[in-house]
């Protein structure tokens, strides 16, 4: 797996944890839910990366 990948992957799953953040701090369930959605895609690309490099 590419290692860029990996980082824009890290990089989406940190944004995501500054969305939820923000949201709970402000009150905005919709923004600490995207976060959270944000976070949960993230971890699934993750987990897709460490499948392919299983297989390498």
């Amino acid at each position: 797996m590419a290692l860029g990948d990996k980082a824009k992957h890290l990089a989406e799953e940190t944004e995501g944890k500054v969305k939820e953040t923000t949201g709970k701090l402000t009150g905005d369930e919709s923004k600490e839910a995207e976060g959270e959605a944000q976070q949960a895609g993230a971890n699934l690309k993750q987990a897709g990366d460490d499948v392919k490099d299983a297989f390498k």
